[in-house]
């Protein structure tokens, strides 16, 4: 069955070409309307949202998490879905409170340039993390690392992800999440009914490992719960749909897709759950599901990590030319230089690949601690309201993430030792409190001492 999963990958990127239509409309092209002008419906809006944040290495994230460290382990995975009803909240307060339609014409409003400065350092790198990582995972998919089919793979599911995104732009995103959505979940369904029917994934299976707090799983839930309230808003693939449509679709649109992508990553992090529970000494992941469930169930576990590796490179890539051209207006309102950005965050993307850190979650979780820089700018300046937050108190949070960020990735990595012998996800989680108790210290004594200047020149003599 060597040849299925070329095959099948085939299928779903010839029928990508042919649902995206090429268009030299901006609007259609960076904002997702249709050539008539319309918005998109409720149900393309959900899908696209779930399809783009199942990444392929999400999916494999689940799984592996589930695999290491049982039901916990795939719970907390999980738990960043909560970041729907999160990013639906600071999208409904963006939009209908405030009246911004980004988050840099936000962020540049409350603390001048260097507020979307800073910001579109941080969704830069995640986007071009997004391209690297799920490049990755299709690499693995098909060959071992650095050999001919594993290179092949890559750059073939580069061109072609990279030809058919660059036909429609964010339209062409949203036509093509719709159909390989439906099919994901078609897979997903027909690969639990296959597990299931194998005997395999039964209660005992599932939960192998007992709840401890201390435990990575438990540790890692309450870091996702930390980093959810600032995770959506460094998220632009995210971001941008929440943008597209009126209230009421968009609110909806958030709280349908929460509940559904909680449920495909626990339905997937399962075939992780149960291969951990039957795993011997040494053997990977995918060598016990093979051996549990067999050829077929296997082909549909990759196939489904092929389709969310394409729904998701072509968000990504839609969001980077929208960030570059629209939202930082470094190069004219031109489809042809959304284009040409397309191709540039590629082939950063292929580079990272070939010369970048291996370990998927490294950029799950920096990325996230990075963003945890945006959580004093939510709750004072978003949902609270003030306008008065001096920018040292948002560049000072800004250092502290990034610095926490860089701290995990070497830690994690081994280039470091600063903090004992510790997990690796206590750490984060050391890390994540530390970002968040500072972040909102620096935010508050910035709001003290505008409140002292204010009543110091209120008493001063005309």
């Amino acid at each position: 069955m060597s040849f299925a999963l070329p095959l099948i990958a085939g299928i779903i990127a010839l029928a990508s070409i042919l649902l995206s239509h090429r268009t030299s409309n901006p609007n259609t092209f960076f904002h997702g309307q249709s050539e008539a002008g319309s918005a998109p419906g409720l149900w393309t809006l959900v899908f696209s949202q779930v399809t783009t944040w199942i990444f392929a290495r999400s999916l494999l994230n689940a799984a592996i998490l589930g695999y290491y460290y049982g039901l916990w382990g795939t719970l907390a995975y999980a738990c960043y879905y909560l970041s729907f009803i999160t990013g639906g909240i600071i999208i409904d307060q963006l939009r209908f409170r405030h009246g911004f339609n980004s988050i840099q014409a936000f962020l540049e409003d409350r603390f001048g340039i260097w507020g979307s400065r800073c910001y579109n350092l941080v969704i830069g790198i995640r986007l071009i993390s997004e391209v690297f990582a799920n490049l990755l995972v299709i690499g693995i998919l098909f060959g071992a690392a650095g050999s001919n089919l594993y290179v092949a793979a890559i750059i073939g599911f580069a061109v072609v992800t990279l030809l058919y995104s660059m036909l429609g732009g964010l339209h062409a995103s949203l036509r093509t999440d719709l159909f390989q959505m439906l099919i994901f979940l078609a897979t997903l369904a027909l690969l639990l009914i296959l597990a299931t029917g194998s005997g395999v994934m039964t209660l005992d299976n599932l939960m192998f490992k007992e709840f401890v707090i201390s435990d990575p799983g438990p540790v890692l839930m309450l870091v996702a719960l930390l980093q959810v309230w600032s995770y959506p808003m460094h998220d632009p693939v995210m971001m941008d749909r929440g943008l597209l449509a009126d209230r009421e679709t968009t609110r909806k649109s958030f709280l349908h897709a929460a509940w559904i992508s909680i449920l495909c990553m626990i339905a997937f992090g399962s075939l992780g759950i149960v291969a951990g529970a039957q795993a011997t000494s040494g053997e990977a992941m995918t060598a016990v599901l093979q051996r549990l469930l067999g050829d077929v169930p296997m082909l549909l576990f990759n196939a489904a990590l092929v389709i969310s590796a394409m729904s998701t490179l072509d968000s990504t890539l839609s969001s980077s030319s929208k960030l570059v051209v629209i939202d930082m207006k470094l190069l004219p309102r031109q489809v042809m230089n959304g284009r040409g950005v397309m191709l540039l965050f590629m082939l950063l993307g292929v580079l990272l690949v070939f010369v970048g850190n291996k370990d998927l979650f490294s950029a799950v979780a920096v990325s996230g601690t990075a963003s945890m820089y945006l959580l004093p700018v939510i709750f004072f300046s978003l949902l609270g309201g003030r306008r008065d937050i001096p920018l040292w108190s948002y560049l000072g949070s800004f250092v502290v993430a990034v610095g926490g960020a860089a701290l995990y990735f070497t830690e994690s990595s081994g280039h470091s030792q600063l903090m004992g012998e510790a997990h690796k996800y206590t750490k984060l989680l050391i890390i994540c409190v530390t970002v968040l108790v500072a972040g909102c210290v620096l935010f508050a004594l910035g709001l003290m001492t505008a409140n002292k200047d204010r009543l110091t020149s209120e008493s001063a003599p005309a």
